[in-house]
């Protein structure tokens, strides 16, 4: 992988492409959990992000609001995938060039090659504008969600959109 993007080539990035953003800067928040108080100044829906590998060694970016569960026994036959594991932070490294804790749906960017197969929450979807850690964890980028499907449309990304919530409600039916 040849150096990855920063914080600050990553929004010269966005303004390059036209896509409108707001970065928010703040204390490093590590969990989804953290920060209720700075989330809250924030409009839009707030992400989390889980960085997986398959049984296969396929990799699997997940971005889902916030609050939403994601039950990783049941997320295979949801997404298409074999069954599905934490990748290591050497892994999230290399094919996404950011570390545990900031990982968000923007470190695409790091993925010409789109090793990483990239899963969004029909829950986070439905905000009318979307929070991600810009490649770092002391920040958020709001953005609305027309610049967000404009920024995968960039990269040439397709959004895999599952509802989550709705699944795992008829699952447990």
């Amino acid at each position: 992988m040849t150096e990855p993007l920063g914080r600050a080539e990553l929004e010269a990035f966005l303004a390059a492409h036209d896509i409108p953003f707001v970065t928010h800067e703040h204390p490093p928040v590590f969990r989804v959990e953290d920060g209720p108080e700075l989330k809250a100044k924030i409009p839009g829906g707030h992400s989390k992000n889980l960085f997986l590998k398959d049984q296969k060694g396929q990799l699997w970016l997940i971005s889902a609001l916030g609050d939403t569960r994601i039950d990783l026994k049941a997320a295979p036959a949801w997404i298409g995938s074999a069954r599905l594991s934490f990748g290591s932070e050497d892994r999230l490294w290399e094919a996404l060039g950011v570390r545990p804790g900031s990982v968000t749906a923007l470190a695409l960017v790091n993925d010409p090659g789109h090793a990483v197969r990239f899963v969004l929450d029909a829950a986070l979807m439905a905000h009318d504008s979307v929070n991600f850690h810009p490649l770092t964890n002391d920040a958020t980028t709001n953005l609305s969600r027309d610049a967000f499907l404009k920024f995968l449309e960039v990269l040439g990304r397709e959004a895999v959109i599952v509802d989550f919530a709705g699944l795992a409600a008829a699952a447990a039916s």
